[in-house]
């Protein structure tokens, strides 16, 4: 069976999930401190202790959108009352999606909204909205301005006004050696004409302490709900989001991240990176 081919198996089977409980849902998760497999309500157990749960994801990949599903949906059959933070949408965004999960926008009328948040296919994500609303599991953007971003990598943070940089003080491209690599290897991706690495790398630390801010600012209003975290996996794995959530003081996280051979498994990841894998049947 080709790549394609099992993609779009999985988009199918997401779409047919059913929307009202996980209860032949399985979780399994890898523990890289203690190098075993959690299965199951010993997988749910292990989470308990987290109030911010991150999970990582390759936007393109179906398997990814699964495992931030399954992740949801096992949290809200065992009453940890679930809460979908999301990279994919911007946090002045959030009066339209309050309207998605209130059933008054149709799904043909909020993709065009969706669309103007996020440039991966509705396809991949639906399952997830679909599954929100019908369960009533509130959904929060984290994500700021595009504009902003562009700005920052052009021109650097210093550039913003003061309107724009909102809680954001500071933002230098003071990293470590290992996630100043990865953006690194991002930026030759992502690579523009004129664009200054320091300034691109600005950029990045703009984008993961928002999505912090704005995730933490949410768990200590609401304490009795979890966070689910939904963003892409540089900005789940520790050196991201999690780095800025330890600055802020947030309650206790943990980050998983989906199973992908000979990037995301047992033999590449530790526990600087992240506390657990993914891992599917």
């Amino acid at each position: 069976m080709n790549k394609r081919v099992m993609e779009m198996l999985i988009i199918l089977i997401l779409s047919a999930l059913p929307l009202s409980g996980a209860q032949a849902l399985t979780m399994n998760l890898y523990d890289l401190k203690q190098h075993r497999v959690l299965t199951g309500e010993e997988a749910v157990r292990a989470l308990a202790p987290a109030r911010i749960i991150i999970v990582g994801e390759h936007h393109d990949d179906p398997a990814s959108h699964f495992a931030e599903l399954t992740v949801i949906e096992v949290l809200e059959e065992a009453g940890r009352k679930p809460t979908i933070a999301m990279e994919m949408f911007r946090a002045d965004s959030q009066p339209e999606l309050n309207q998605w999960l209130a059933g008054k926008i149709s799904e043909a009328k909020f993709k065009p909204i969706y669309l103007d948040n996020w440039n991966f296919p509705w396809s991949l994500y639906a399952p997830i909205f679909l599954y929100a609303r019908a369960n009533h599991i509130p959904m929060i953007g984290l994500n700021v301005p595009g504009g902003i971003t562009t700005q920052v990598a052009l021109e650097g943070f210093d550039s913003l006004s003061k309107k724009q940089r909102g809680d954001l003080q500071g933002i230098t491209c003071n990293v470590s050696p290992e996630y100043r690599g990865f953006i690194r290897r991002a930026y030759k991706l992502h690579q523009h004409e004129g664009m200054d690495f320091e300034r691109f790398c600005e950029a990045q630390l703009v984008w993961d302490t928002a999505m912090a801010t704005n995730a933490d600012a949410y768990a200590k209003q609401h304490p009795d709900r979890t966070v689910v975290i939904m963003a892409g996996s540089g900005h789940a794995r520790k050196q991201g989001i999690p780095t800025q959530l330890k600055k802020l003081h947030a309650p206790p996280f943990v980050v998983i991240l989906p199973q992908i051979e000979g990037e995301f498994d047992r033999k590449t990841l530790t526990t600087e990176e992240a506390d657990f894998i993914f891992l599917f049947d």
